[in-house]
């Protein structure tokens, strides 16, 4: 919630499937600890490596002076009773005490440090879910490669590079998925700063082996071919490039043959075939939604902006709210998304994320068909329920939103908190079931998801909006501040104005919970119409 053409075998270079990813901030907060303290582990290994290695110096330079004055008159030096003595004593013991400290490891205390803390590290399935996330900002949030690879983000503290490798490991993460674009444009990258004379472990070489076959894929074959040449220039026995040489060249010669028997006016045509950009998208809004979560898009005409206020709200005459309203300020007029000012104390998020925190899991949907909660790729974030009985703080902010909203809370679902890591994200949604899912909520036996109330529960420093693609608004996250919005119309029909979506992080951490209420309970409180949209 908020938020083929023919292949032959010489082709391909050799990959491997990774399954999905999630990493929240906490996860990776703790993970940051994790290695310091393994860094002071290994501190503690090195003093204890140069101590040793101190102590076998001071041994070599003592028997150096004994036996470079030893060996000026050998017969001279054992005829002395003690030289005789020492002698046999050093062969004897010393050296053997001299072996055993060469040969103590001095590692035990790390290694067995970093076996214990090794149960907490992020395994394949994690660092390729951290390059997907990296991916997924990339197209969201229009950024080029090099953008990235330079840490030029908007709103970052703690700037950081990517390297050759990095950009390598990106581009083969991509390959493994078919994702031939972003193969190109990570390899691409890799080269230049190889170009450009960066140092790495990686060869030209490699990243043109991949960078070559991405773009074969993508139907340019002018330009495979160019790129393969160019990478037998530096390996000319390199068996796979050879292979496709000889491929490409005789695909380019048999279009062309077919070019000219077509029409001689077209024997110049090009062989390159229209380039395919990213993978076909299952998201039909994919576009709005991207434009929308970098806040841009569809803008409110000045008239109907001109209908929207901010005012003090005191929840229709509630005893809490007379002497101290609440802050109201409407942010869209259809749907009528509401947003509440300072509505949640700093002290209140504290303790809802410490309730949350030990609790936190991959968020899951309910699958519309078999009913069953799944994890799915388009919703990367962690979620914890909590209910009000288990503290009274989360009780205090149910009754605020119930005293707030009009509605009953006591058929709601229980509290939800979310938390968006790395590209952290949910894409466009509906909160309410539709009518192609008349069993989405059968088990809670309240009805229908009447409304949405959403607290931000931390600010964002880049992307984390949330965004209603069916009308154009964008909602930013603001620490403290509540959206409230119906997702069904007074007369029970879902609005389908309010499929929204959660964009993904771009920079920072997004903390957000949220209050799903039911039907169940608002017979009274939100009288039901005749007309289908009112």
């Amino acid at each position: 919630m908020i938020w083929c053409i023919l292949i032959v075998g010489t082709l391909l270079p050799q990959s491997l499937a990774h399954p999905g990813f999630f990493t929240s901030i906490g996860q990776m907060t703790d993970l940051i600890h994790t290695e310091k303290d393994l860094v002071t582990s290994l501190k503690d290994y090195i003093k204890a490596e140069e101590d040793k290695l101190e102590q076998i110096k001071k041994w070599a330079e003592k028997l150096d002076r004994l036996t470079s004055t030893a060996t000026k008159d050998p017969e001279g030096f054992v005829g002395h009773p003690v030289n005789a003595f020492k002698l046999m004593k050093r062969l004897n013991t010393e050296w053997s005490e001299l072996e055993n400290l060469v040969l103590k490891d001095m590692s035990d205390g790390f290694i067995s440090n970093l076996t214990i803390q090794r149960q907490y590290f992020p395994n394949d399935e994690d660092q390729v879910g951290a390059a997907k996330a990296l991916l997924r900002l990339q197209d969201t949030y229009n950024l080029d490669t090099d953008t990235i690879s330079k840490g030029n983000l908007p709103g970052v503290k703690h700037k950081s590079f990517l390297t050759v490798e990095d950009c390598f490991e990106l581009g083969k993460v991509a390959y493994t998925e078919a994702d031939y674009y972003h193969t190109e444009l990570w390899m691409e990258q890799a080269l230049r700063q190889l170009d450009e004379g960066e140092v790495s472990t990686i060869d030209k070489v490699s990243v043109l082996d991949y960078l070559s076959y991405a773009v074969y894929q993508q139907g340019d074959l002018d330009k495979a071919l160019l790129l393969t040449k160019k990478l037998l220039e530096l390996d000319p026995e390199h068996q796979r490039a050879n292979g496709n040489l000889k491929y490409f060249e005789y695909i380019m010669a048999k279009e062309k043959d077919v070019n000219k028997s077509t029409s001689d006016d077209q024997s110049d045509q090009k062989t390159t075939l229209k380039k395919k950009g990213a993978a076909v998208d299952y998201l039909p809004e994919r576009q709005k939604y991207e434009m929308l979560c970098r806040g841009e898009g569809i803008k409110m005409t000045p008239r109907r902006q001109k209908k929207l206020f901010c005012r003090y709200h005191d929840g229709n005459r509630n005893p809490k709210f007379i002497l101290a309203p609440a802050k109201q300020e409407d942010e869209w007029d259809k749907p009528r998304i509401i947003r509440f000012h300072d509505i949640i104390s700093d002290a209140e998020i504290e303790i809802v994320k410490d309730l949350a925190k030990p609790r936190l899991r991959r968020a899951t949907i309910s699958n519309p068909i078999t009913g069953d909660l799944e994890t799915v790729h388009y919703r990367i974030s962690k979620s914890a329920w909590l209910s009000g009985y288990e503290n009274p703080v989360v009780s205090r902010i149910n009754m605020r939103i119930q005293d707030l909203t009009g509605l009953d809370v006591s058929t709601a679902e229980e509290l939800q908190v979310a938390n968006y890591g790395v590209g952290g994200q949910y894409e466009p949604h509906f909160d309410f079931a539709r009518k192609d899912e008349p069993d989405a909520f059968k088990e809670l036996g309240t009805g229908n998801r009447i409304a949405t109330w959403l607290f931000y529960m931390s600010d964002v420093s880049a992307g984390g909006a949330t965004v209603f693609p069916e009308v154009g608004a964008s909602v930013w996250p603001k620490k403290g501040t509540a959206v409230f919005w119906y997702n069904l119309f007074a007369s029970g029909e879902g609005d389908y104005s309010t499929r929204h979506a959660a964009c993904p992080v771009l920079v920072g951490n997004k903390w957000v919970s949220n209050k799903w209420l039911h039907e169940r309970g608002q017979e009274f409180r939100r009288p039901c119409t005749l007309s289908e949209l009112e």
